[in-house]
């Protein structure tokens, strides 16, 4: 997470502002991405990873980075739809 950063008037500059709203949107579409990826079964066939007890917590490894990737490269569009959201009510409050 950024470290606060305030203008004299005590509300950040729009530009980190929106950095971090940007940030946050695309973060939440990975997150609903890794969980779209989780309910195909991505990562959860059997031996994919040699077995073991410990395939299942490195198959979300996986679904989790290829989420971040996709959602990273634009994913299915929610970022940037939530961004705007988020960036119009900043606005309204502010």
């Amino acid at each position: 997470m950024l470290p606060p950063v305030n203008t004299p008037a005590g509300q950040p500059p729009a530009a980190t502002r929106d950095a971090r709203l940007h940030e946050a949107a695309e973060k939440l579409e990975a997150q609903f991405l890794a969980e779209m990826l989780k309910s195909t079964g991505l990562g959860e066939g059997v031996g994919a990873f040699g077995g073991g007890p410990g395939e299942a917590q490195f198959a979300s490894f996986l679904r989790e980075a290829q989420a971040q990737e996709m959602a990273r490269a634009g994913g299915i569009g929610l970022a940037e739809q939530l961004f705007e959201a988020l960036k119009e009510r900043a606005n309204d409050a502010g």
